[in-house]
């Protein structure tokens, strides 16, 4: 007789006349009398997989409003309607961008205590009124003031709750998914700046804010209503089976090398790509470019960017994310080098290309990185203070390009002293021990 050892003692069956064996005889339960099974939800489709990743782009794009690609072109109308310098306006962006970048570490744990999907909402209403305030600027400090609303719901926090939602909740080829919804939101904002200036050519400052701010509205927030529910741990929350829930908590990922490693390409890439293209019209010009060949390149820096964006990202589930960001270093470090030599033609296409490749590389790589290393379970919190730090590097970038022509007449030497931080960065990659989301401690 042997009695079937995997069944609940209420259901366990006898059998008269087997032989003698070790072996479990797998025999079915009685159906009549079997517990009902806790039901797996299956995995999405496709339709759902497409409908998260490119929702969240979406929202992505709309983030130009906040961007540096988006306000470029109102400076000038503003200084013009304002009566204000460039040197105060400039001050003004770095005030607002340092001010926006101190909230978003407190945005990332609230995505993480509430979900993307409602924060999102939120930020989305916020950012739309935000816009339609500033058309209301009358001054220098009113300005200031709507800089610091505009980077820090625009370009920090609803570009945080789109990349966090779409990194909780698809959990297949996430790498690819978070790829190509960077690359859709690098598109919008890229073409940002003809929607901007055609607004501005066809009315002024105040209309295109408002036109951008029902724009808003009336965009994010039906693809936030129809994006699922993320809340960690709450009834009714849409969370697919398979998605991982450990994950390291804030303080003892501060503690890890790669987290540094992470946030230092991300503060590197966001100072000097910023700062190259700010300058870039003045900087091209030393090296020979007219205004119109200066300004075409960056028609060169995009596609690349998209390229390199989708490129790495799909290679993300494949690979270990430290060498996405050496691949995203050794671009910039390269572009910086390079300076000196670009002049106009295939030198400068080169240029471009280099520098495109080295923003989207990272763009295609950092978020699947802090998933793979840290987890999902404080995804929102940790990336939180990554690109609050990021978005302050926006703001030094430009700064500190202008003091280094201030002092030398040049931009060479500050660009191949820059070089030495994306190198840094790029040794620290291969050598910093990563961690592993599994075998997380928690505070």
């Amino acid at each position: 007789m042997i009695v079937r050892p995997d069944a609940p003692a209420s259901h366990q069956e006898t059998l008269i006349g087997s032989p003698p064996s070790t072996t479990e005889i797998p025999l079915p339960l009685n159906p009549s009398t079997e517990p009902v099974p806790v039901t797996r939800r299956r995995p999405r489709g496709r339709l759902w997989w497409w409908g998260v990743v490119v929702g969240a782009g979406i929202v992505s794009g709309l983030t130009a409003p906040g961007q540096t690609a988006g306000l470029s072109p109102l400076v000038d109308p503003l200084i013009t309607t304002l009566d204000i310098t460039r040197t105060e306006i400039s001050t003004a962006y770095l005030i607002g961008t340092l001010a926006g970048a101190v909230a978003l570490p407190f945005i990332g744990r609230a995505l993480d205590r509430w979900g993307a999907r409602s924060v999102m909402m939120i930020v989305g209403v916020v950012f739309a009124l935000l816009l339609a305030a500033a058309s209301f600027v009358t001054d220098i400090f009113g300005l200031t003031g709507a800089y610091a609303g505009l980077r820090m719901a625009g370009q920090g926090a609803l570009s945080l709750t789109a990349v966090t939602i779409v990194a909780r909740t698809v959990t297949h080829r996430s790498g690819l998914a978070l790829g190509i919804t960077s690359a859709i939101g690098s598109a919008g904002i890229s073409l940002a700046p003809l929607g901007v200036e055609r607004l501005v050519a066809a009315s002024d400052v105040a209309t295109t804010w408002r036109i951008e701010s029902l724009a808003v509205l009336a965009i994010v927030l039906p693809i936030s209503l129809l994006l699922p529910r993320d809340a960690p741990g709450r009834k009714g929350a849409e969370r697919p089976t398979e998605a991982p829930v450990e994950g390291w908590d804030l303080r003892p990922a501060l503690r890890t090398g790669m987290f540094w490693v992470l946030t230092g390409a991300i503060f590197c890439t966001g100072m000097l790509t910023t700062a190259l293209a700010f300058h870039q019209i003045s900087i091209l010009g030393q090296q020979g470019f007219s205004t119109v060949e200066a300004a075409a390149n960056f028609a060169y820096q995009t596609i690349t960017a998209l390229l390199a964006t989708l490129a790495v990202g799909s290679l993300a589930d494949r690979i270990d994310p430290r060498w996405g960001v050496v691949f995203s270093m050794a671009m910039m470090a390269g572009t910086l080098l390079f300076l000196p030599f670009v002049e106009s033609g295939v030198l400068g296409i080169l240029y471009g290309l280099m520098l495109g490749a080295a923003g989207g590389g990272l763009r295609g790589i950092e978020a699947a990185a802090f998933v793979r290393y840290y987890g999902r379970r404080r995804i929102g919190t940790i990336r939180g203070v990554a690109t609050s730090i990021g978005l302050a590097s926006t703001a030094l970038g430009p700064l500190v390009f202008a003091l280094g022509f201030g002092a030398t007449g040049s931009y060479i030497e500050t660009a191949l002293v820059s070089a030495l931080l994306p190198f840094s960065i790029l040794i620290a990659a291969i050598v910093v021990r990563a961690p592993v989301a599994s075998s997380a401690p928690v505070d």
